[in-house]
This record gives C-alpha cells, sequence and structure tokens, in this order.
C-alpha cells in the first residue's frame, strides 16, 4: 500500500517565506479544510496517511515535500535554504526513521529544498533555485548516484522551486507553463500546459493525475491524454507558492 507522509498547516501559515509573490491574505481555517480535503482525496484512493508531528511554530510546515525527498530505499533530508525554515526537519526525519527507511543527510554548506527535485524514470533533475545551491546538488548526487540514479542541474529563477514551473506526468512527460520555465529543451521530454496552477500534478497511478482546481483547460488535456484527473482546492497554499506536490511526500512499496 503506498503511504503518504504529511502535516496538518500551522495557525502561522499566513507568514510564510515569499520570493516570487505578493503577500495577500490567507484564510487559515480554509486552508485546513482545503488540506484535508486533499488527505481525503488520497486515502479514498488506498493511500496510507501517515502525519507527521504538528510545527505550529513553523509557518511553513505543511510543505513537507521541501523537508525530505525519497530515492526508492533511502530518505534524503534536506537543509531548507530559508533559514526560517531549518527547524521543520527535526519532526520530518522522526516520521521517516520511524517509517524504517535508511536516511542520508544534506549538510553545510549545502542547501536543498525537496521542491527542487523532479524523478523522473531514474532522472533526478534538481534546480538550482534561490533555495537549493550547489553544494547540496553536489551531495545529492554523491548519495544518489550510486544507487543508479542520474543527476542533472535545472537553472531556477523564474519560480520559487523546480516544481513550482515543471512536474511529470506518469508516462515521464514533464509538463509546465512555459513563461515559468528557463529552458525547456533540458528535459528529455516536455509538453506545455495552458495555465500557471496547471503546472503541478501529483501520480496516484499509472493512469490518475491529483491536481488544483484553478486549471481547468489543463485537465481538460490531461483527460484528453486518456487520464483520469482528480482536482482539489489549493487556493490558500498556492497564494504562498505552494501546490499539490508540496503538501506530501509520497511512498511507495
Amino acid at each position: 500500500m503506498p503511504r503518504l507522509l504529511v502535516r496538518r498547516p500551522s495557525p502561522l501559515l499566513a507568514e510564510g517565506e515569499l520570493t516570487h509573490l505578493d503577500r495577500v491574505p490567507v484564510d487559515a481555517d480554509l486552508a485546513l479544510t482545503q488540506w484535508n480535503a486533499y488527505v481525503d482525496a488520497f486515502h479514498s484512493r488506498g493511500w496510507e496517511i501517515v502525519e507527521i508531528a504538528p510545527a505550529d511554530d513553523q509557518p511553513d510546515g505543511v510543505f513537507v515535500e521541501d523537508a525530505v525527498v525519497i530515492f526508492g530505499d533511502i530518505a534524503v533530508l534536506c537543509r531548507a535554504g530559508a533559514a526560517s525554515r531549518r527547524g521543520e526537519v527535526e519532526t520530518v526525519r522522526a516520521g521517516v526513521v520511524a517509517s524504517g527507511i535508511e536516511t542520508a543527510e544534506i549538510v553545510a554548506p549545502g542547501t536543498l529544498d525537496g521542491g527542487d527535485v523532479l524523478k523522473v524514470g531514474r532522472t533526478v533533475y534538481v534546480g538550482a533555485s534561490s533555495r537549493t545551491n550547489a553544494a547540496g546538488i553536489a551531495q545529492v548526487r554523491e548519495i544518489v548516484e550510486p544507487r543508479g540514479w542520474e543527476v542533472r542541474e535545472i537553472p531556477v529563477t523564474k519560480v520559487l522551486h523546480l516544481k513550482s514551473g515543471v512536474t511529470a506526468l506518469p508516462d515521464g512527460t514533464v509538463i509546465g507553463f512555459e513563461p515559468l520555465v528557463d529552458d525547456p529543451a533540458l528535459f528529455s521530454s516536455f509538453a506545455a500546459v495552458p495555465e500557471e496552477h496547471g503546472t503541478a500534478v501529483v501520480v496516484l497511478d499509472e493512469r490518475t493525475v491529483l491536481m488544483s482546481t484553478d486549471a481547468p483547460r489543463t485537465a481538460a488535456a490531461h483527460r484528453a491524454r486518456g487520464l483520469e484527473v482528480v482536482a482539489v482546492e489549493v487556493s490558500e497554499f498556492e497564494k504562498l507558492e505552494g501546490c499539490v506536490t508540496c503538501l506530501s511526500v509520497r511512498l511507495r512499496d
């Protein structure tokens, strides 16, 4: 059974870090409602939910994807690019260790946010962003390439994280909203989507993706490819440069 690591949003969510967006009001109660519906979408499709201990003093703690990246049988614990977020990893560490997965860790001077890591088959695209530096990318390469992964560095200047601009469909096609992608030619297979919030999908299985409700034309395009689309409201997280990938870490047996 696939497992989903999640953490409920902090009451301080509205104080989260912002890099490329202007700050607008965030409704914490609505965010919690949306988070619960997001988690339910996985649970209803057979995923086991593993809830990490709350971190109410960490405004961005709900974005658990940034704290750890799973590479098959090893979990790489990240060192956040924003110093204000470095307290998030300890409770995530406890949840990962409890799951029995082997762990490795990014250490200073390296920084790595999980949102900068996109896996497509055995290829690992790592965004060189304002949050992930060269030392962090070098450490990822050192950890995973001996295990059969190929690491490719991708420039990220137009969005917060690599996966703010691109994700991948079940067949490995990388999708993105072209104005937010530095160089689509760097991906082995790329398809443009028509909406900014259509860039992010979570693969639920070989024929199903989960995405934001704020990209109906993109959803229609995915359905035309033969995919089933599960759409969820994540507006309060999108205000903070978040998306459907940021809210969980997926573990598949």
